[in-house]
């Protein structure tokens, strides 16, 4: 297994351009901004009736693997207002957000959490895309 950079990652058109203007009217953090900028401009684009059902796109839903502990749990890439972690809504401005944005499943994607170890995790499956599902516009 290899860790994904951001050349490896596929966004959908539409999730491109949300996130783009997501980040020229919300503050983010220099560190936040500077991986989601690299992510953005290096990136796949694809329109969004062409995207394979095994990328992670805005609100998909993911089963993840901890490489380190094992242990399984799912979570759902959602916009800022949406998020809910305790939930399991994590945002695209987060670093697990960043770094599940555009992966595919079997790929394995790290980021370092506030104050944490560094992450890395194996996407197992996706449980929901909206695109497979029909919806190009969620």
């Amino acid at each position: 297994m290899q860790t994904l950079k951001p050349e490896d990652r596929t966004l959908t058109e539409l999730d491109h351009v949300r996130i783009t203007k997501l980040m020229q009217r919300l503050p983010v953090e220099p560190a936040t901004g500077d991986c989601l900028e690299t992510l953005l401009e290096g990136a796949e684009l694809v329109p969004s009736r062409q995207v394979s059902p095994d990328v992670v796109t805005m609100y998909s839903q993911v089963l993840l693997r901890d490489l380190a502990t094992d242990e399984q749990r799912t979570v759902t890439l959602c916009y800022p207002d949406d998020a809910d972690p305790a939930a399991g809504f994590v945002s695209v401005l987060s670093p697990i957000g960043i770094a599940l944005l555009g992966a595919r499943v079997g790929g394995v994607v790290d980021w370092m959490p506030p104050g944490g170890r560094r992450v890395q995790v194996e996407v197992l499956a996706l449980l929901f895309q909206p695109e497979a599902s029909g919806d190009y516009t969620l």
